[in-house]
């Protein structure tokens, strides 16, 4: 019972634990050497070398693998086989770009700490390459769709596409957790994860190309109702310092501040998820900008579509629509804590599925691709 009430209120702590019971078996096992590569696990390991084009990865040579597996089991195959599958392994755990094609990218990936060698000789041991092998496969399903249409597409463009966002993917962690929040800035739409279902797609506003909304990870702990608008920095340069005490504007402590109501510029909801970039989910008074296809007009925030009814997802449980309603009349600020921390990844992929498992491709909105 403890076990699982730590789970349900630290999303990691299962893939951390895991983790951790791994590491120690790792300790405490007899360690595997390379010597115990056969004919048969080579074999997998080629199989797996050979497709992983269906994976838009770079293609990774054979011929001394295959020569070592005629020549049998020995020192020079262990060799070879240790080196390909390792390097297989990072590629698709880590991805193959280079630091400047990720610049921008700060979603934490705890896959990055993995003692990938000693995975594998434990593999090794139990006689189970192939499931170490597909285990650093990126597990999510968007992957499999985007990997389904890279196979089938036949436009050399769209087939680039759709790589680049593979790619993408593979910079994710593998576990996001059951529950969690997908923010994906091109499609304009976010996505609640429950139990590892999808539990709802909201429309979002994005920033606007010259303000673009930030990539990055962070954990949701709460909803605040009624939110204040502390405006930042840029924006008070951007309007000169100027703002309306009839739009509810004050100046206290050297920081203009927006009070609560319906005109304020994060409306009447805001996900209490702190991170470095001051970028949050929340409402807005500007509902007509939702009816529009291309939707990126915010300073970099994530404004939400149908916010209340998101805050009552989110706050299932907890707190009702009718509750919710309530408070938002009254004008009081309230934060109410969620049942347990949900990690949330404002992500940017141009390439997804829809609803229905299509992939569609969005417009590049802010030149990444």
């Amino acid at each position: 019972m403890e076990f699982e009430g730590m789970t349900k209120r630290f999303p990691y702590f299962r893939y951390f634990s895991a983790l951790l019971m791994f590491s120690l078996s790792i300790a405490i096992a007899p360690q595997v050497h390379a010597s115990d590569w056969t004919i048969d696990q080579a074999q997998v390991l080629r199989t797996f070398i050979s497709s992983s084009g269906d994976d838009a990865l770079p293609v990774i040579g054979t011929d001394r693998l295959d020569h070592f597996i005629r020549e049998g089991q020995g020192e020079a195959l262990d060799a070879e086989a240790n080196a390909l599958a390792l390097k297989y392994a990072k590629m698709q755990l880590l991805g193959v770009a280079t630091a400047p094609y990720k610049a921008g990218w700060h979603i934490e990936d705890p896959d990055r700490d993995i003692d990938i060698e000693a995975w594998l000789h434990r593999a090794l041991a139990g006689n189970a390459v192939s499931a170490f092998l597909s285990g650093v496969q990126p597990s999510h399903p968007d992957y499999a769709a985007l990997r389904a249409a890279y196979a089938s597409e036949k436009d050399p463009a769209r087939k680039k596409t759709l790589a680049r966002n593979m790619e993408r993917w593979r910079w994710m962690p593998r576990s996001l957790g059951d529950d969690y929040i997908l923010v994906n800035a091109p499609f304009f739409e976010a996505r609640f994860w429950r139990g590892g279902e999808l539990a709802g797609t909201w429309k979002v506003i994005v920033g606007k190309t010259s303000t673009p909304t930030p990539v990055f990870s962070a954990v949701v702990t709460g909803v605040t109702l009624n939110p204040s608008w502390y405006v930042p920095a840029s924006i008070v340069r951007e309007n000169g310092g100027r703002f309306s005490a009839s739009k509810g504007f004050v100046y206290s402590s050297g920081q203009w501040r927006q009070k609560p109501g319906p005109g304020n510029a994060l409306g009447q909801m805001k996900l209490v998820m702190p991170n470095p970039y001051n970028v949050y989910m929340h409402d807005t008074p500007s509902k007509d900008l939702f009816d529009k296809d291309v939707r990126a007009f915010s300073h970099g925030g994530i404004r939400t579509g149908d916010a209340l009814g998101f805050a009552a997802t989110l706050l299932e449980g907890r707190k009702n629509a009718r509750e919710i309603a309530a408070v938002v009349k009254g004008r009081t600020t309230v934060t109410t804590d969620l049942a347990a921390p949900l990690p949330i990844y404002i992500t940017y992929f141009t390439a997804a599925p829809d609803k229905n498992g299509v992939v569609k491709i969005q417009p590049d909105i802010y030149g990444r691709d």
